[in-house]
C-alpha cells in the first residue's frame, strides 16, 4: 500500500529542511511517472491549456478543461499530492464561485487541493475556500495566469517588486489558512526572507523550501521547438520522438511495417 503525501508530510520536511519537490503534469501516464520518481506534490497547471491543447495562452484554459487534465492526473498518481490550479476568471468573480470551482477540482477531479494566484487582494477568497474544507496552495510574485499579455514567465529573469508588498502577501495567504504558498521569481533575498517567516511552507525557488517546479515540457523538452534546437536539461524528449517516428515512417515506406498493432 502506498502512503500518500498529505500536508502535515509536507510541513514536517519544512521543518526537517529537506526540500519539497513539486513537479508539473497534464496526464495520467506523466502523473504516474512523477509520481513513481518521487515528487512530493504534483500540480496540474493552466499552462497545460498551452503545454497539452494548443491554447495560445494561459487565459484561455477553461475549468472544464482543467477539471479533465486533473483527473487524469490523479488517476495517475497514487502517492503525491495533487493540486489543480484554478484557471482565470473561475475565482475572481466571486467568493461563491471560487469555493463552487474549488469544490469541483475535489469532487470531480480528485484532487486533494486548488491553487489560486494572488496576494492579500485574494485573502479572503483563499479563506472562503479552506473553510470550506478545501486545501489551498498559494502563489505570489510573478502570476501568469491573472495578468494578461504574460503567456509564460521567463525561467532566467526576476522581477523588480516591492519588498514590503510581496512579505505583506505571504504573510496574508498565510493568515488566511493556506498550507503553502509557489514564491515566483522574487529577488532571492525577498524570498529567503518570506521562507524565514512564514510557518507554511514555500516551493518555486532555489532559496524557498522547494525549488523550481520541475517536470514540464520545458524541463524535459516534450516541444517541438526542440528537436532542432534542445535547450532542456533533462532532454530533449520531443527529439527522441522525433527519431523514433521518423525510423518507423522510413520503415513503413521501405515495407518493414510492426508485424502486429502498436495501439
Amino acid at each position: 500500500m502506498v502512503k500518500k503525501v498529505k500536508i502535515p508530510d509536507l510541513w514536517q520536511l519544512k521543518r526537517e529542511k529537506k526540500p519539497i519537490i513539486t513537479g508539473v503534469a497534464y496526464d495520467y501516464q506523466m502523473g504516474r511517472i512523477l509520481d513513481r520518481a518521487g515528487f512530493d506534490l504534483i500540480l496540474v497547471g493552466d499552462s497545460g491549456g498551452r503545454v497539452l491543447l494548443g491554447h495560445q495562452n494561459n487565459q484561455a484554459c477553461t475549468m472544464e478543461e482543467m477539471l479533465i487534465m486533473t483527473r487524469s492526473v490523479a488517476r495517475g498518481a497514487q502517492r503525491a499530492f495533487i493540486i489543480g490550479d484554478l484557471p482565470f476568471m473561475s475565482y475572481q468573480i466571486s467568493i461563491e464561485e471560487a469555493v463552487r470551482n474549488s469544490g469541483r477540482f475535489i469532487q470531480e477531479a480528485g484532487a486533494d487541493g486548488v491553487k489560486l494566484e494572488g496576494g492579500k487582494r485574494f485573502a479572503p477568497v483563499v479563506e472562503a475556500i479552506v473553510n470550506a474544507g478545501i486545501p489551498v496552495l498559494g502563489h505570489i510574485g510573478a502570476t501568469p495566469m491573472t495578468t494578461m499579455g504574460m503567456a509564460t514567465i521567463r525561467t532566467d529573469q526576476v522581477y523588480d517588486m516591492d519588498e514590503e508588498a510581496i512579505v505583506g502577501d505571504a504573510h496574508a495567504i498565510q493568515n488566511a489558512g493556506a498550507f503553502g504558498v509557489v514564491l515566483s521569481r522574487i529577488p532571492p533575498p525577498i524570498a529567503a526572507r518570506i521562507t524565514k517567516e512564514l510557518s507554511i511552507f514555500t516551493v518555486g525557488q532555489h532559496n524557498a523550501d522547494g525549488p523550481p517546479i520541475g517536470g514540464t515540457s520545458n524541463m524535459l523538452g516534450i516541444d517541438a521547438g526542440q528537436i532542432d534546437k534542445p535547450t532542456s536539461r533533462y532532454g530533449p524528449v520531443a527529439r527522441i520522438i522525433y527519431d523514433a517516428m521518423t525510423q518507423y515512417v522510413a520503415e513503413v515506406r521501405a515495407g518493414k511495417a510492426p508485424s502486429s498493432s502498436s495501439e
